[in-house]
Order: structure tokens, then C-alpha cells, then sequence
């Protein structure tokens, strides 16, 4: 195996310097046209269109996926393929957002024509302003950089940096000013562990009937492990007359009194209104099952009971439910 240079690591540490420049830089030269672009955006009646080539147009896929999950409708258009038909993709009332950092890459200077031509307001991200790109676009966005990262000062590395943290910028901007909500982002990531915390609730993984121990006040400790037993659980759900949460017991809780006990009998013969919690974490039904998953592990405990707006018990969320629905 090749050994690494002695200056690997400072060499990585001045990529990272150049290319947090190159972010800062492009800070700095924010003013009113980044706020133009913005209003595009959120004014756009269609889609507004991504385009590129080579690792621009890497950086444009990335945008357009970031500006369609956060509530601005987009989609990719490769440069070249649009001069070969894809340009269809394209109609009235869409936005074109153009990414060069020379403003003069063939494949995409020849479709501006065609976009301008059917009234579609251009985008441009460039790292010059002079350019073919830069004269054709109702805005203008500066992503010019000192200097590449690359050692040859030739691979684009600080400049799709910068490319990629102003399209960001733009995403996280519209997306502000649409009020997008959780909900709203939940409903477009239905997979994988981010959707399913962001729209599984508590309802939806509590044990319920057979599966909840279930006992009133007056019920003695003996008893009470009983019903955990039967329902295969770990705890109790403690109740008045009336139906409403009182208290709530762990087999947890009972092992450790047995332990500091001289007379299990009696222990087990005690009411378990005597022995229980009376302040447990209690959840809604509503609840998102990932803010449920937080409260739990904030008060360092695996079970928690779950109760109505009345107080009634619902069922228990169990963190082995958390487990198996992936958001552990």
C-alpha cells in the first residue's frame, strides 16, 4: 500500500480553508439581485428549470432535488440534451436557473436563445459577469472565487462549492417565504427513516387492549404483575374509578422494592396505589413518534404511558416500538 504524503492532512485543511473562502466570498457579494431571484422563484407558475454540463450541471441535479423537497417545483435539464430535444422541457411560465462559472459553455449559451424567446426569465449563477450568460439573464449571481482548491488552480472544486451554497441559499430563502412546514416537507419524503419521523405518530406504534396492563387503584401489587404478565408488557397503566390515569408501575420498579423488601408477602399484597408513580411522562396519541422518542430519552425512561385529552389511557409506547419502526 502507497504511503500517504506528510502533508496529506495539511493539504486537506487548506482545501477546506479555500473553499470556506469561497462561501464567505460569495456572502459578501450578496445584494438586491439575490432578493430578485428569490421573488422569481415564488412568483414561477411552472417549474423552474435547473441547467448545466459537466460539474455544474452536478451541482444543478442537486439543486433542483433540493428546491422540489422544500415547495419550489423543479427538475433538471441537462444543456446538451436540450439542444437535442429535452429543451421541451421548458414552457411559458417556468423559471430557467443557468449554471456556468464561465457564462460560456456552448451547449448552454445555445439554448438561451430559444428560453428568451419564449419569455422565460433566466437565472444565472456565473462566476462572470461579462459573459454570454451573464448578458442574457434577468439576474445576475456572482459565484466567482479567488481560487480553485485544486493545486493546478484548474478543477472546479471552490467554485461548484460556491454554486452549491448559493443554490442553497435560494432554496432555504423560497422555502421561508412559502411557510413550508414539517408536515409539508413530511408529505414529499414519505420513505425511509426522515419520513416516517416526520409523519408516524404515537397512535400509530402504542400497544393498545391485550397489549396494555390495565389496572385500578385498589388492585394489589400481585395483581398487578399479573396483568403485565398477560399482556406480555413491561408496565401498568394505574387508574381511578372514573377511568383516568393515576399512576403507572414497571415491572422495573417492582424488582427493585422486592430487592429492599423482608417480606415479599406483604409487598405483594400491598395496593398498588401505595407503590406506583404518581407524576409519569404521559404522551398523546398525536404526538410525533420522533418527539415521543425525544421525551423518553429525556427523562431516561423505555415506556411511557399514552392518554387522551381526558386523561384516560390510550395505550403505552414501548421504545421497542420506536426500535422496530426504524426511528432508533
Amino acid at each position: 500500500m502507497e504511503t500517504l504524503p506528510a502533508n496529506t492532512l495539511a493539504a486537506a485543511r487548506e482545501v477546506l480553508a479555500i473553499e470556506s473562502a469561497a462561501i464567505a466570498r460569495v456572502s459578501d457579494l450578496l445584494d438586491e439581485r439575490f432578493g430578485r431571484a428569490v421573488e422569481l422563484l415564488l412568483h414561477c407558475s411552472g417549474r423552474v428549470v435547473v441547467t448545466g454540463v459537466g460539474k455544474s450541471g452536478a451541482i444543478g441535479r442537486k439543486l433542483a432535488s433540493t428546491l422540489a423537497s422544500t415547495g419550489t417545483p423543479a427538475l433538471f435539464l441537462h444543456s446538451a440534451e436540450g439542444l437535442h430535444g429535452d429543451l421541451g422541457m421548458v414552457a411559458p411560465g417556468d423559471v430557467l436557473m443557468a449554471i456556468s462559472y464561465s457564462g460560456r459553455t456552448d451547449d448552454l449559451t445555445g439554448i438561451l436563445p430559444v428560453v428568451k424567446a419564449m419569455g422565460v426569465p433566466v437565472v444565472a449563477l456565473t462566476g462572470n459577469a461579462t459573459s454570454f450568460l451573464a448578458a442574457h439573464a434577468d439576474v445576475v449571481l456572482d459565484i466567482s472565487v479567488e481560487k480553485e482548491a485544486c493545486p493546478l488552480n484548474l478543477a472546479p472544486t471552490a467554485s461548484t462549492t460556491a454554486a452549491l451554497a448559493l443554490g442553497d441559499a435560494l432554496a432555504v430563502c423560497a422555502m421561508n417565504a412559502r411557510h413550508f412546514t414539517t408536515e409539508d416537507f413530511a408529505r414529499f419524503h414519505p420513505g425511509g427513516t426522515l419520513g416516517r419521523g416526520l409523519t408516524l405518530r404515537v397512535a400509530d406504534l402504542m400497544r393498545t387492549e391485550e397489549r396494555m396492563a390495565c389496572v385500578l387503584e385498589t388492585a394489589t401489587i400481585r395483581e398487578t404483575i399479573r396483568a403485565i404478565t398477560e399482556a406480555v408488557s413491561g408496565s401498568a397503566l394505574v387508574t381511578n374509578a372514573a377511568g383516568i390515569l393515576t399512576g403507572y408501575l414497571t415491572d422495573g420498579d417492582v424488582r427493585r422494592l422486592l430487592v429492599h423488601t423482608e417480606d415479599a408477602e406483604v409487598l405483594l399484597k400491598s395496593p398498588v396505589s401505595q407503590l406506583m408513580t404518581r407524576t409519569p411522562l404521559s404522551l398523546s396519541p398525536q404526538m410525533l413518534a420522533l418527539e415521543a422518542l425525544r421525551a423518553l430519552q429525556e427523562r431516561g425512561v423505555d415506556d411511557a404511558p399514552v392518554v387522551d385529552e381526558h386523561g384516560a389511557p390510550k395505550g403505552v409506547l414501548d421504545v421497542q416500538e420506536l426500535l422496530r419502526a426504524g426511528l432508533i
